[in-house]
Parts: structure tokens; sequence; C-alpha cells
């Protein structure tokens, strides 16, 4: 009985029946769940290690031996692309959820407080949103210095500011509410009414502002390791692949070719996945 309860429950549930509608949601969780999949079971999948050098089998075309070929020192092609899931999956995941806390944190600080707490923040704030995500992201990079940490620091910056804009935004409306009013009428701190009245609220446009933002943090991953400021040789990083890969294209094409098309997979099903959560959790954008 409580099975049929729970089914029904399910099929009464206006956010899964919007999920269930939209089919090119579907298409990009089946593909991004094949990648992390693969990833996970790379070991299982294929028995080469992804930085062994083999210089006898350099340049191998696509087999059964090394589906994916192999790359200027032996290594197998296809291993490198299922390690490098894992860590160009992993590192844009976690960017995000570092750019989105910090962001909603100090968005929802300034556009309560106000004054000139928010006009300091978000003076910051334009300042750095006056730059396109790449230049930045590149600039920061480069002072820093060439390495996966450094990247993740510099496009950290570069989506921060995004999440305060959209956290400050829904505070501002969210402190004329009847309920934030009550809450300080019966002298309740700010920062308990910013924990548990503003950003419990405000956290929904930043959710699907994340879901869509993992995707296009990847291709900046890629980006920046393919100008040879983000993950540093061995490491099977997609970016990095496709860097030193595309001098080969005319002559070995495997070698670019499939990072390439596993780059485009991987950021085409995060934004299916995206513009899936934006329809459900925000219904003026699916209107």
């Amino acid at each position: 009985m409580q099975i049929n309860l729970h089914s029904k429950s399910l099929k009464n549930n206006p956010i899964w029946y919007k999920l269930k509608q939209n089919k090119m949601t579907w298409v990009g969780l089946v593909i991004l769940g094949l990648i992390v999949l693969l990833s996970l079971a790379a070991p299982l999948i294929s028995p080469f290690d992804p930085n062994k050098i083999d210089l006898v089998n350099k340049f191998q075309p696509p087999s059964s031996e090394h589906w994916f070929g192999t790359d200027e020192v032996g290594r197998d092609i296809f291993t490198r692309i299922l390690f490098g899931a894992r860590l160009s999956l992993g590192v844009g995941i976690l960017i995000i959820i570092i750019a989105a806390v910090i962001g909603i944190v100090i968005g929802t600080i300034s556009g309560y407080i106000g004054g000139i707490v928010d006009t300091v923040i978000m003076r910051f704030v334009d300042m750095i949103l006056a730059f396109p995500n790449l230049i930045l992201a590149m600039a920061l990079a480069a002072v820093l210095g060439p390495n996966l940490q450094n990247a993740m620091i510099a496009i950290a910056i570069v989506k921060i500011p995004v999440y305060i804009r959209l956290a400050r935004g829904e505070a501002m409306v969210l402190k004329e509410k009847l309920f934030v009013k009550s809450a300080e009428s019966f002298g309740l701190n700010k920062a308990v009414i910013i924990v548990k009245h503003i950003i419990p609220n405000a956290i929904s446009p930043v959710i699907i502002q994340a879901t869509l933002d993992v995707g296009d943090t990847i291709l900046l991953i890629a980006t920046l390791g393919f100008l040879g400021l983000g993950a540093q040789p061995p490491t099977p990083e997609w970016g990095a692949m496709i860097s030193v890969g595309w001098t080969y294209l005319l002559t070995y094409w495997w070698y670019p070719v499939f990072p390439g098309l596993f780059l485009f997979l991987a950021s085409g099903a995060l934004n299916l996945i995206g513009d899936g959560i934006r329809d459900v959790l925000d219904p003026k954008s699916a209107r």
C-alpha cells in the first residue's frame, strides 16, 4: 500500500511531471551518467596506466587494443580521457559549489544590511564583472601561476560576483516580506535572520544559475589548460590534451578529436540538465 501511495505521489508531483516531460533533460542526464560511470570504472575498463610512457607504441591509430589511439609518448588516449573526466567534472562542480556558497553568503548580507556595506560590495562586484570571464580568468591564473589549483581559484573569483548579485536581489525583496519583518519585531539577531530566513528563500535562483554554470566552468578549465595556464602535463585533463593534440590534427587526427568530443558531450549534457532544472524551479522562464 505504501508503494502505491508513493508512486501516486510521484505522478502527482509537479516537479517530477515537468522533468518527465522534458526529454532533452533526460538526454543530458543519460549522456552525463554514461561519462561519469565510464570515469568511475576506468581502472576496470582499461588496463593501461594514463601516465605510463610507451615510446614504442606512440601515435598508434584507433584499434581494438587502443580504442582511441595513443599520443606522442605512447599513452592510451581512451584511458587518459576517462581519468580526465574525473578531473574535469569534479573540479568544475567543486568550483561552482565554492562560488555559489561564497556568493550567496556575501550577496544576502549585502542585500539585507544595505547602506555602506552594500555599496562597497557591489562596487567591487561591478569592477570584476566589467571584465570578460575568460580574460579575467587568464589574467588571474597567469599572475597566480600556471597550475590546476590556481586555475580553480581564478575561475572561482570570476564566478562569485554572479551569485552575489543574484542573492543580493533576492535578499532585497525578501527583507520587505512580512515573515522577515515579524522576525525583526521579535528582536532576532540579523545574522540569525539571514541564516534562517533570507538564505533558504534566496537559494532557488542560485541553484538554477549553478546548474547552468557547471558546463561553462568545465569549458573554462579546459580553455586555461589549452593555454597552458591550467593543469600541467602529464595530468590527464581534457583541455591540456587538446592543447598538445591540436598540433597533430592533420597527421594524427584522433589525438585532439576524442578529448574534444568528450568535452563537447559533457558540457552539452550539463547545459541540457541546467535548462531542465531552470524550467522546473523557475516557472517564468518555462513560460
